[in-house]
């Protein structure tokens, strides 16, 4: 009892030390990405207008994330340290409403801190970007799902609706939570459906034209562009096996807890990438089986969730590790009931494989709040150095490096107005 309890509490101020180090990289410089200066573009061109044929205008972009940093910049709160903040909030808030669902089988802190100590968590919490919105709203309509499932009241229904429905215009993944929260409704209710829209015609009505105005708006909100974006790289020569070559890497990086970049040095990138590419095949065959095969207890609207997600990653014809940081959660979830349920001689082999984890995330940690808190490292490293000419113009009045040529004066721009 006392071993255990001492385990527990080890892992609880684990995760307490974590997100001290999370809240204090609040106050790193802006963080420039590719994406985030595109998000940033279209909060100008709507804020302060822009052409008609300019590249923010015509960005297919959802605007969920948009609507976010434009509410910021007219309350003056459009900063590296609000944006950051915010995200420390949203993933806050997603992981504490994740444990009220999961199940006993589940140890709460030991899921939350895999979380915490993932690179790509631990990269994309100080990012602009949309990731820890959309795991927010859709985290916050599978709970109201879930709590619907318990009490079958219909405002928690509605309101599963209403938050998938700022997930999606977040990001258009979130699709898949659409057709979890249908699939949840024609699994578990089947008869009941049909009696509950009687008895709350009115708010079934209003649910009804929430969807419906999703499906009329949707080239405002951006979505025409990014399902013609989709075809367009069919078009030019994506096929499907080299998608799954991108996503089942991805998943190689998310559970090795490491980039395949960083292995480039140590070996050849045929080599790397083949390792990564079994590996991965495996580990989301691993995953596959503990929680759609084998029982457990973890909530059916997670598992369907989850597998419209798969279905909607492995037909997305882009790569990027991030595209997987709002289910990082639950995969963490499933991981942590393996290690309680599995027997002594796999959950040896699981022990050491979280030491090994962990420790290359404390690195990650370690090295990104570095960073934040040194300017000099920061231009150098940030975006691999893409932005470097920028950062020291800012930070020093002028680039620091004898081969610095070009300045771009629209980087600039967003670096003075929006860092902290």
């Amino acid at each position: 009892m006392n071993e255990q309890y001492r385990y527990s509490s080890l892992l609880k101020w684990s995760v307490f030390i974590l997100a001290a180090v999370y809240l204090l990289n609040c106050f790193t410089p802006l963080r420039l990405h590719v994406d985030m200066l595109r998000y940033f573009a279209i909060k100008d061109c709507i804020e302060l207008g822009c052409p008609a044929d300019s590249v923010a205008a015509k960005d297919y972009l959802p605007y969920g994330y948009t609507a976010l940093l434009l509410a910021l910049s007219k309350i003056g709160l459009l900063k590296s340290f609000v944006l950051v903040l915010i995200n420390c909030i949203y993933l806050g808030v997603s992981l504490y409403l994740i444990k009220k669902m999961i199940p006993a089988t589940v140890p709460p802190f030991l899921f939350i801190l895999l979380v915490l100590l993932n690179w790509t968590a631990i990269k994309f919490i100080t990012h602009p970007l949309s990731e820890m919105q959309y795991l927010f709203f859709s985290v916050g309509s599978l709970y109201c799902f879930y709590l619907f499932a318990e009490s079958r009241k219909f405002l928690y229904l509605l309101a599963a609706f209403v938050l998938g429905g700022l997930a999606f215009v977040t990001r258009t993944v979130g699709i898949a939570l659409a057709g979890a929260l249908v699939a949840g409704l024609l699994v578990l209710y089947k008869k009941e459906l049909l009696v509950l829209v009687r008895k709350n015609k009115l708010l079934a009505g209003g649910l009804v034209l929430i969807l419906a105005g999703i499906v009329v708006f949707s080239k405002q909100l951006g979505l025409n562009h990014y399902t013609g974006v989709f075809n367009k790289q069919f078009v030019e020569g994506v096929t499907f096996s080299k998608i799954l070559k991108w996503h089942f890497t991805e998943w190689s990086e998310i559970v090795f807890n490491t980039s395949l970049v960083k292995l480039l040095p140590f070996l050849s990138p045929g080599v790397a990438g083949i390792i990564f590419l079994l590996a991965g095949i495996l580990f989301y065959a691993m995953f596959a089986w503990l929680l759609f095969l084998r029982k457990n207890d973890i909530p059916l609207i997670i598992k369907l969730y989850l597998f419209f997600y798969s279905i909607v990653m492995f037909t997305w014809p882009f790569y990027d590790p991030r595209f997987w940081v709002p289910v990082l959660p639950f995969i963490a979830v499933v991981a942590a009931r393996w290690v309680v349920t599995a027997g002594k001689p796999v959950r040896r082999v699981l022990y050491l494989y979280f030491v090994v984890y962990c420790l290359l995330g404390i690195v990650s940690a370690g090295y990104l709040t570095y960073t934040s808190l040194n300017r000099k490292v920061f231009a150098r490293t940030q975006a691999n150095g893409v932005y470097r000419n920028e950062y020291e113009t800012f930070f020093y009045g002028s680039p620091q490096s004898d081969t610095a040529r070009k300045i771009d004066p629209v980087v600039l721009d967003v670096i003075k107005r929006y860092d902290r």
